[in-house]
């Protein structure tokens, strides 16, 4: 394995995203919502082509303006639909998103005949080709950086806020805390987040960073705090541990099952988003012989 200066950028842009994604998500899991996050990073892609073909162009403040209307439409018919069609919030997301998402394949089809547009890469992402930069520090690092520090100082001023929204509605609105505001603002946080992650992760593999870490963070931590800064470490190393297994283990292993040992590298952000699986569900084991074997540990609050 030979490690590059485009190998630290690919890490450094991985762990970002990353982190960025799993700020929002904690918030989602703890509004019980995880699964708005998956219809958010499906359902912008509509509002994404849109921006493409009306602008002609791939400049970011068409794409953003369109993702953040689309995000928001997202959370408000599902809305509807939950209570006039008298469905669970789950089959709400449902119909929307997968809607908006069959649309959206649609249009980003029509758009890349118009504008440079890989479909592949808006779903799939392109963490080794948006790294390539002749700038000193690639674009995508600046902005992977810039969403992260806006959702942890959002996260950070409206903490109390988003807790009592998370957990008592009720008492929140009797505090004057307008709860259905903070609703549609981590709405537009995360359609926020899908966009920038569009282009290294791409929009199914950013569900994975959008609630893998905070649902491993859960394992950890009881206090929303702990849950917060956890998940932050668990995206780290998913993006870490991914590149690696990309670069190394992961093509040697193929290779061997295979047969073909001139494997090149695996997705880097696939990798990364089977880490952060890979980092769950060892975790979650743990927590299991700790419960069958060690039941005094059970009240330590790491």
């Amino acid at each position: 394995m030979i490690w590059t200066e485009l190998d630290t950028w690919i890490v450094v842009t991985g762990a970002l995203t990353a982190m960025a994604c799993a700020v929002p998500g904690v918030f989602l899991l703890l509004n019980k919502q995880s699964m708005l996050g998956d219809a958010i990073s499906h359902a912008v892609l509509p509002g994404l082509a849109i921006g493409f073909l009306v602008s002609g162009t791939r400049d970011p403040l068409p794409m953003l303006i369109g993702a953040v209307l689309a995000g928001l439409f997202t959370g408000v018919v599902s809305g509807v639909i939950e209570r006039r069609g008298r469905v669970e919030t789950g089959a709400s997301l449902g119909v929307v998103f997968c809607s908006l998402f069959a649309l959206g394949l649609i249009l980003i089809r029509i758009a890349a005949d118009h504008v440079d547009l890989d479909p592949g890469c808006v779903l799939y992402g392109a963490l080794e080709l948006a790294v390539i930069d002749s700038a000193p520090v690639p674009r995508i690092v600046w902005q992977s950086g810039a969403i992260l520090f806006l959702n942890l100082a959002l996260a950070a001023v409206f903490f109390k806020e988003l807790q009592l929204a998370a957990f008592d509605p009720r008492f929140a609105k009797a505090s004057g805390i307008p709860s259905g505001w903070i609703h549609q603002g981590l709405t537009i946080v995360t359609a926020l987040t899908t966009v920038v992650a569009f282009e290294s992760v791409g929009s199914i593999l950013v569900i994975a960073m959008l609630i893998v870490p905070g649902a491993t963070a859960m394992l950890l931590s009881r206090r929303v705090a702990g849950v917060l800064l956890w998940s932050l470490v668990v995206a780290l190393c998913s993006a870490v541990l991914g590149h690696l297994l990309a670069i190394s283990v992961g093509p040697a292993w193929l290779g061997w099952l295979t047969g073909h040992n001139d494997l090149g590298s695996l997705s880097s952000a696939g990798m990364m988003a089977a880490s952060a699986g890979g980092i769950f569900f060892t975790f979650l084991a743990a927590s299991r012989l700790v419960q069958r074997f060690l039941p005094s540990l059970q009240k330590r609050t790491l």
